[in-house]
């Protein structure tokens, strides 16, 4: 890690998960890099997520954030889709 990027735990759920194969991640960010950040790097890696880009909510700490909410060294951060239950 550089002195220039902070880490920050990714937990991985739903569709996230099934298209990752994991169920966490740890991802280094610039420093007052918004939670948002997370989600579009993730898209970008894997496109077939796209369709969750507008429809994601975020968590940081058990917490639910905004989009515009900045990373801090070791958060963990949830991405949440929707969820189909039964």
């Amino acid at each position: 890690m550089s002195e220039s990027s902070i880490p920050v735990t990714v937990k991985l759920f739903a569709a996230y998960q099934e298209a990752l194969g994991v169920p966490e991640l740890v991802l280094e960010f610039p420093p007052d890099t918004p939670v948002r950040a997370v989600r579009d790097r993730l898209i970008a890696e894997h496109p077939e997520l796209e369709r969750w880009r507008d429809i994601t909510r975020f968590g940081i700490n058990f917490n639910f954030v905004s989009p515009d909410t900045r990373l801090q060294p070791g958060d963990e951060v949830v991405l949440i889709p929707p969820v189909s239950g039964g």
